[in-house]
């Protein structure tokens, strides 16, 4: 069952790129049974060739949990390999100074705004000229907006005040699809919500743990829990898949810490996402129509990581004019999965073609997600496929609604 899951095994064929044959590779590692030399090529081959996307997680009918599993070969896997210098380069770059630093990372998006706004983005795409890392990373580029949060300000709710919720901004989402952010804290806002945004928060983490770094992972952890726990909220709202599972998981993350563990414990039951949060606190319904063949694109963080699967398709069916198409293959993932579409970009393609086929066989103009990484990824797939489709996470759905029929005050 979960082979016909696993996206890479559909793709290759083999049962050592199917969590089964990686789960008895990973025992063989753990029981001494692989050399050095095999876990350098064998062992690392196939685990880096797995998006973790969680699908045999929920195909599996024993519960067995591979996320947790494939997380401790990662780190197996890197503390063995020897990447080369282009790579240790961008992983430096990346996962040890721009993601930690969402300061660093604004400025970076600052003067990407620059080459998407001066043409010369244009050019090179015309022209074709990165390398392979490079072109795969500039691929999933957006339309930058530079509408960014102002941390640590109380945003009070127009009307009778509900409850009171911190925010989660994430670092990409923050620095690179700001107007999801902000359509964010609207739609909570129009809810009766006060919002907290504390300015100490941090990356989630799950990019350092795609890429074996546990330590830096629960670096960011510890930061985020006394970052968070150290205002008065009803809950912590995040609006992204993928960093969503990871601060839920921090009690497991932190297991080992006598200091955090328990404040791990406290802060991961604060953690709602935004569409399971707004399915039982919407006190506004949209009443804007938003005339659109829409598509509901999962999460794989979010569909087999949390399990939240009915919440953003009740809340678009809310939404006047909206037609909401169902994909054949909604469990399957679009390629994203983390760091995954430039580490492994030639797989992640093939993966993200089968998702837009998917996609264009519905005929949707409408495309919509709810997790960072797969918003990028889907919009690169659109340019990819040539489809005549727009790619909105639910919040922006609903936000807009609320626009359409001048709902806010």
């Amino acid at each position: 069952m979960c082979l016909q899951a696993c996206p890479t095994y559909n793709i290759f064929g083999t049962e050592v790129d199917g969590p089964r044959g990686r789960i008895a590779l990973i025992r063989a590692a753990s029981e001494g049974q692989l050399s050095l030399t095999e876990v350098q090529n064998t062992l690392s081959r196939h685990i880096l060739l797995c998006l973790a996307c969680r699908s045999c997680e929920t195909a599996c009918p024993s519960g067995v949990k591979y996320g947790a599993i494939v997380e401790d070969a990662r780190i197996l896997v890197e503390h063995n390999r020897n990447p080369g210098i282009p790579e240790r380069f961008l992983r430096w770059l990346g996962i040890k100074q721009l993601m930690p630093k969402l300061w660093l990372l604004k400025l970076m998006a600052r003067i990407l705004w620059l080459y998407e706004t001066c043409g010369l983005q244009r050019l090179v795409r015309k022209l074709n000229v990165l390398p392979t890392t490079l072109n795969s990373m500039e691929t999933i580029l957006p339309d930058i907006s530079l509408n960014y949060l102002n941390p640590n300000k109380i945003i009070s709710p127009p009307g009778q005040k509900h409850g009171t919720v911190s925010f989660f901004t994430g670092c990409i989402q923050e620095a690179f699809l700001a107007n999801v952010n902000q359509a964010t804290l609207r739609v909570l806002r129009q809810n009766g919500y006060e919002i907290l945004v504390p300015s100490r928060q941090v990356c989630c983490g799950a990019a350092h743990l795609h890429v074996g770094d546990k330590a830096g992972a629960q670096q960011l952890a510890r930061k985020n829990i006394d970052a968070f726990l150290s205002v008065n909220c009803d809950s912590i709202i995040s609006n992204a898949g993928g960093c969503g599972v990871c601060l839920k998981e921090y009690p497991q993350l932190l297991a080992e810490d006598p200091v955090y563990f328990h404040r791990a414990q406290e802060f991961s039951l604060k953690i709602k996402d935004i569409n399971e949060f707004l399915i039982d606190h919407l006190s506004v319904l949209p009443l804007g129509n938003v005339k659109a063949r829409a598509v509901y694109s999962d999460s794989c963080h979010l569909r087999h990581g949390q399990k939240v699967i009915k919440p953003p398709r009740q809340l678009l069916k809310m939404v006047p004019g909206i037609q909401l198409v169902e994909l054949s293959l909604p469990d399957r993932c679009c390629g994203s999965a983390g760091v995954y579409n430039i580490a492994q970009s030639e797989t992640a393609n093939v993966i993200l073609d089968t998702k837009m086929a998917d996609i264009a066989n519905t005929g949707a103009e409408l495309i919509i997600t709810s997790n960072t990484g797969c918003h990028m990824q889907l919009l690169a797939g659109v340019r990819r496929a040539k489809l005549k489709a727009n790619v909105m996470h639910v919040v922006e759905v609903m936000d807009l609604s609320y626009k359409n029929h001048n709902q806010y005050t």
